[in-house]
């Protein structure tokens, strides 16, 4: 409809994707006009019906290349969200800016070579890009009290909590906080013994400025962080919980309207806020 912004959800039948069509259904600036996804028993099934929320009349696809095409000779600006895969996201992303679509990416997985590769490019194409770690405005807030709180604590560890699909680890968003306290200009976790790992990985993955990164993968997990900061005496502990996949909504809807802004790529959900 003329004014809406076009809008392909790509990963459209996973946990995340169908909150991501139902509520892009519901946004009264925005018109769904696909879904890919690569589950064979999909294809060609309203995704409307799939999840829930009765017919859209958007047939599920697994051609990603001619979606592009198609949402590039739209009237409006066409944004893909993007919650595929780590194998695959790097890829779709290139050829979504390519096409001069904007990617809203929530798949996490990339390398710090590879956002800054897709940087350049969506740099020379002028074309806006958000790769979002977290959608969650509850995680941003954690963030900020890290990052105030590293001012005063010297030892920090970062504990993520997921379900037991997650492919990737550790996940973006813990990786973006322990950049975040990184940036702060200061070490972390001073060494005070020489430690010995009994069983590889014990103590975690080493991130920036001595800041370890702890991953757990369980079933009946959605996705949770941790981060503890200890001092003589003392333990400080921030801690956000997702029960239920609709609170990112409110932050994909936030992106998909703000991406249209953007010439380059950005990196966090907070730069837009």
């Amino acid at each position: 409809m003329a004014g809406r912004i076009p809008v392909v959800v790509n990963g459209a039948t996973g946990k995340m994707g169908r909150e991501i069509v139902k509520a892009i259904s519901q946004a009264q600036d925005m018109t769904l006009i696909g879904a890919i996804a690569r589950n064979p028993q999909y294809i060609g099934e309203d995704i409307g019906e799939i999840v829930g929320c009765g017919a859209l009349e958007v047939p599920v696809t697994n051609e990603y290349e001619p979606m592009m095409a198609m949402l590039s000779q739209e009237k409006e600006l066409g944004v893909v969200v993007d919650v595929t895969h780590p194998d695959v996201v790097y890829g779709n992303i290139r050829s979504a800016i390519a096409y001069g679509v904007r990617p809203v990416v929530g798949t996490t997985g990339l390398s710090p070579a590879q956002i800054g590769e897709l940087a350049e490019f969506a740099d020379k194409a002028s074309t806006g890009c958000l790769l979002a770690p977290n959608f969650s405005i509850g995680v941003i807030l954690l963030q900020q009290a890290a990052v105030q709180a590293s001012q005063y604590f010297d030892h920090v560890e970062i504990i993520e909590l997921h379900h037991n699909q997650k492919a990737d680890a550790p996940s973006g968003t813990a990786a973006q906080t322990a950049q975040l306290l990184a940036e702060m200009g200061k070490t972390y976790n001073p060494q005070i013994v020489e430690e010995t790992e009994k069983m590889a990985g014990a103590r975690g993955a080493q991130a920036g400025e001595g800041i370890r990164i702890h991953s757990i993968r369980l079933p009946g997990l959605v996705a949770h962080q941790e981060v503890i900061f200890g001092a003589q005496g003392q333990i400080y502990t921030l801690r956000h919980d997702t029960s239920d996949r609709s609170c990112y909504m409110p932050g994909v809807l936030l992106s998909i309207r703000k991406v249209l802004q953007l010439k380059t790529l950005v990196y966090g959900l907070e730069k837009i806020l």
